[in-house]
């Protein structure tokens, strides 16, 4: 057979999908809308295999390459995260963290590995607070102050020892091809360095890594090679993750955090050495007749996603129809209503009582629906009170969420699944680069006050060794029979959430295939009056008719990025017999990749 990674579109797409329509439940195919400008128009991407979704081309190539060497889907997560560090290296790397959802199709089983950063153990809950009151956010990213111990390498070196079938070392030869050879700098890349803070260009080491002489980003298209990068790839490569977390590059590390002239940090050279990686019981729950499991605390994302969800089953939104004044409404007043629980309660479990089973509750959730009138928005959301939410006081204080992160989803030829938001929190992180790499700024995801004005702690407050509160919301969705049904994720900060359940909703209410659900225009609400809508998108005309409800509408750009595989397939293979076993490979999956940025879908 030949190894062609291939996009099947058009007449063969069309071709192929007549083998199944008779068997498959086939989502509808209306015609997408007119895509704003600046989007890159996406068709959808059938494979009869396996299928790799992510965010840059060269690390979707990686993954399929991967893939069609026998690798697992983890083995495909590791060589597309390592291609990703190079390419995009504002969003993710081995100096960040992630989350990673799996299923194994031999056993059904779900399982959650949890690679988030960890606070210093010397830190506590005035790492961001001066005497005047809470610091401010730039101020306290750029530099060490703001960097936690990456877990990334931890988690991948776990799933790999859990689910890998290649050799941990093969699975680095691409990205250290890349470092070594180069690779042009995107048009998403270009645009991050034009808007990045002075300090990445005047820094003695990212400034003539990313910038011309004059000041100016280097042009796209330039051949960027990083030969440190490449040394570090294969320190890890033949030493496993503690080449990391120990020895020179662990040095190194905490001698740029904590030599900042400006901002030191308070990382140790034991707390990288103390790290570990988690694997945490998924939290899951019911929508439509599906399933969906995520990666539960410190991940508040999937956890909200299912409160959400939850409070409009209730809701004709099949009827309301894909992005109208009615479905909007109902969707973001369920949005206030989840994210001032999250906002209330959700932290790192290991730390604080999170009433997760209560904020889970069906009963409560039927309540709290009730608030959600369908002529006037509530505005400032009442926070809840779950079922066992009150063994202990806790609240919520000053939280800064920027948009930056990554997502990959992947399918092997076996069935298993990688659902996987991989981060180093802001754009360019902590801005600071070490042996070819950024580090994260991902302890600003804390609270910035550690008590709220009554003095009550706050949940997601800075604690030694404590992981901040997150809302990465890696899903894999199931069928009634518990058989895979859709892998979705992206990037986007405290949006994420929004993210991730309009693609659902899309999906299961209103019939649509995985590429139109992303291609959907982004809207959304949080704990204020105000709802978000896409700039440039559809729901942008629904400003007037959402004011006459009581929203405070903004026209922001609203830029997500997911990546999304759903099954298209015929479930028994086996009924494949005589004529028909001759016939081509019938499409198993179709992939979706965001028309807002650059990633892309392939497999066989």
């Amino acid at each position: 057979m030949p190894s062609i990674r291939n996009r099947i579109a058009g007449t063969a797409a069309l071709a192929l999908f007549a083998l199944t329509a008779s068997t498959s439940a086939v989502r509808a195919q209306t015609p997408p809308p007119e895509l704003p400008s600046g989007w890159v128009d996406k068709a959808i991407v059938h494979t009869a295999l396996d299928m790799v979704a992510a965010a840059n081309p060269l690390a979707v190539k990686a993954g399929a390459d991967t893939l069609a060497a026998g690798g697992s889907a983890v083995d495909a997560a590791i060589a597309v995260q390592m291609v990703l560090n190079l390419v995009e290296p504002q969003s993710s790397g081995i100096g960040g963290g992630a989350f990673m959802v799996t299923f194994d199709a031999r056993t059904g089983k779900v399982e959650t590995y949890d690679g988030r950063e960890t606070a210093p153990m010397a830190a506590d809950g005035n790492l961001f607070m001066t005497p005047s009151g809470p610091m401010g956010f730039t101020a306290a990213v750029i530099g060490g102050r703001s960097v936690g111990t990456p877990g990334a390498l931890r988690l991948l070196e776990l799933a790999h020892q859990d689910k890998g079938k290649l050799p941990w070392a093969r699975l680095f030869e691409p990205a250290i091809a890349l470092c070594e050879q180069g690779f042009a700098l995107s048009p998403r890349l270009f645009a991050a360095l034009s808007g990045a803070n002075a300090a990445l260009r005047n820094d003695p080491v990212t400034g003539p890594y990313f910038y011309q002489a004059d000041g100016a980003p280097k042009p796209v298209g330039t051949i960027i090679r990083n030969p440190e990068l490449a040394a570090t790839f294969r320190a890890i490569a033949a030493g496993g993750a503690d080449a990391f977390y120990s020895g020179a590059i662990a040095n190194d590390i905490v001698a740029k955090v904590r030599s900042h002239p400006t901002n030191p940090g308070l990382l140790a050279a034991g707390d990288l050495a103390a790290y570990k990686a988690k694997k945490r019981e998924p939290v899951c729950g019911p929508y439509r007749g599906r399933t969906i499991c995520g990666m539960s605390m410190p991940s508040s994302g999937p956890a909200t996603v299912l409160m959400t969800l939850a409070m409009l089953e209730g809701f004709d939104l099949k009827a309301m129809g894909p992005n109208t004044a009615d479905s909007v409404h109902a969707i973001t007043e369920a949005y206030r209503l989840a994210y001032a629980d999250r906002g209330q309660y959700m932290a790192d479990a290991d730390f604080v009582s999170v009433p997760l089973a209560g904020l889970l509750d069906r009963n409560y959730l039927a309540q709290r629906a009730k608030l959600i009138s369908m002529s006037q928005s509530m505005g400032v959301p009442p926070v809840g009170e779950p079922p066992g939410c009150c063994a202990a006081v806790v609240g919520e204080g000053v939280h800064h969420e920027p948009a930056g992160t990554s997502h990959l989803s992947i399918v092997d030829r076996d069935g298993n699944a990688v659902s996987m938001t991989t981060t180093i929190e802001s754009a360019f992180g902590s801005y600071q680069m070490v042996r070819g790499f950024l580090l994260n700024n991902q302890l600003t995801d804390f609270s910035f006050t550690p008590t709220t004005a009554t003095g009550a702690p706050v949940a997601n407050r800075v604690e030694p060794g404590k992981r901040p509160r997150s809302s990465m919301a890696p899903v894999l969705v199931f069928d009634g029979r518990m058989r895979l049904d859709a892998i979705v994720g992206s990037p986007g900060g405290s949006a994420i959430i929004q993210y991730v359940t309009k693609t659902l909703i899309g999906l299961y209410d209103w019939n649509l295939d995985i590429q139109q659900a992303i291609d959907l225009g982004n809207f959304g609400a949080q704990t204020t009056a105000t709802t978000q809508l896409e700039k440039g998108s559809s729901v942008r005309d629904l400003g007037p008719a959402l004011a006459a409800r009581g929203h405070t509408v903004s026209l922001v750009d609203i830029n997500s990025g997911l990546h999304g595989i759903v099954f298209v397939g015929v479930r028994d293979e086996c009924s494949r017999t005589g004529a028909a076993a001759v016939l081509p490979p019938r499409p198993r999956w179709s992939g979706g990749a965001d028309p807002r940025r650059e990633g892309t879908v392939a497999g066989f």
